[in-house]
């Protein structure tokens, strides 16, 4: 009832996001589940990722699943235009894709009437009551893939227990990022509890991005680079304001990159309210001596982006958003500051500081000072960035044990 009373709302919270990004008036029937509901054929492998980060986190995944049933077309749904546009250039025609309908429970049956899955593979933390009750209902065996649960979800979801627990209990398996995550999805009356990893330490770094971050090093010249990445609403304020009062030597290139496109135009205009020199990426054009500051206005590209940085802070972790993605930045061997707030990828974080391939800060200030510090010692980045490497890489195989689990639960 809750949810149908909530259909007004998220029609004028659909319009309101499509004033910046026009896709989220496209594909509504899908988001209902109205009109022709069969995007694959039957029997196909459906995996669930929300956005852009569980979208790269299924790569590994969904390559491992294609040489284990080639015979399978592989669904992928999202949730919102920019991860559907990253499956795009992930793989292109070769997964079929679409938007999940909401969790009302007409829309649920249909969508699953229509696609008819043999499994489905929710990533990290989606669960749907009515979609999994549903599943149960037809027989589809759900699993909770690269799960996660913070410390904070946690608390959250014991509020709802009466929705989490039934909703945790039916899943086929849970296979968690690590053994804090499954303690917690057991407290919330998980059954079925493996810890296989994160997936996000198995994605390859592609060739042509190690080949773009030359290209951007040859526009950026000779200067060192501190790379503010995938940067949230409040942050960039934080550190222009640091970055004015700090000591960091205006040779220095700050690459500042926010996390949502819609954004970038907003980023510009702090720039220009903060008095910074800057130019864009999307200009083309090689980065002038006096440009203090880069806009980083593209999407796709953030391995580049950590291949050309000399040390990077990951953004989402200055205010309590979360830390996002520092696995990236480890695995092309850029060493990486955060912030206070990790939640998101609390266990990846501490594992990392306690490799010696990130540190940790408490503010903006602190930052902009670690920074200073840490890019007028080449000796000290090089052992960072080597930790890193290593950090990176000894956390690799979440891909192989995952398929494992998921190999009883697929019909050959």
């Amino acid at each position: 009832m809750a949810l149908w009373l909530a259909t007004p709302w998220i029609v004028i919270y659909l319009l309101y996001r499509s004033l910046r990004q026009p896709e989220y008036r496209l594909h509504w029937n899908e988001r209902f589940a109205r009109g022709r509901q069969t995007a694959a054929a039957p029997g196909c492998i459906w995996i669930h990722a929300v956005s852009v980060g569980e979208t790269r986190a299924a790569q590994p995944l969904i390559e491992a699943l294609e040489r284990a049933w080639p015979e399978r077309r592989i669904l992928l749904t999202h949730t919102t235009p920019t991860g559907r546009a990253t499956s795009v250039q992930l793989f292109g025609d070769r997964v079929e894709r679409r938007y999940l309908a909401y969790d009302y429970p007409g829309a649920s049956r249909r969508f699953l009437a229509g696609v008819r899955p043999a499994i489905g593979i929710l990533m990290e933390t989606e669960l749907w009551p009515n979609l999994l009750a549903e599943a149960g209902r037809l027989g589809v065996p759900m699993v909770l893939a690269n799960a996660r649960l913070s410390a904070r979800s946690e608390r959250r979801a014991l509020r709802f227990a009466a929705l989490a627990r039934p909703a945790l209990a039916g899943l086929a398996a849970i296979l968690a990022q690590s053994a804090a995550d499954a303690e917690r999805f057991a407290n919330l009356g998980g059954v079925r509890i493996w810890t296989t990893g994160n997936l996000k330490f198995d994605v390859a770094v592609p060739t042509a991005q190690l080949d773009l971050a030359a290209q951007f090093r040859m526009r950026i010249g000779g200067r060192l680079v501190l790379l503010c990445a995938s940067t949230r609403e409040g942050e960039e304020s934080l550190l222009l304001a640091a970055l004015g009062a700090a000591g960091l030597p205006e040779s220095t290139l700050v690459v500042l990159v926010p996390r949502h496109p819609q954004r970038f135009g907003e980023v510009a205009g702090l720039l220009r309210s903060h008095g910074f020199a800057y130019q864009c990426r999307s200009d083309g054009r090689r980065v002038a001596p006096a440009t203090r500051v880069w806009l980083g206005d593209s999407m796709g590209e953030m391995f580049a982006y950590y291949g050309a940085a000399d040390l990077a802070y990951v953004g989402g972790g200055l205010l309590p958003f979360g830390t996002q993605n520092l696995i990236e930045a480890c695995a092309v061997g850029c060493p990486v500051i955060v912030g206070p707030h990790t939640f998101n990828f609390a266990q990846a974080a501490d594992d990392a500081i306690a490799a010696g391939a990130a540190v940790r800060v408490a503010d903006a200030p602190e930052l902009m000072e670690t920074a200073t510090r840490l890019l007028a010692s080449p000796d000290a980045r090089r052992d960072m960035a080597e930790r890193a490497e290593r950090f990176a890489c000894v956390h690799r195989g979440a891909t192989e044990r995952t398929v494992e689990r998921l190999l009883p639960l697929i019909p050959v």
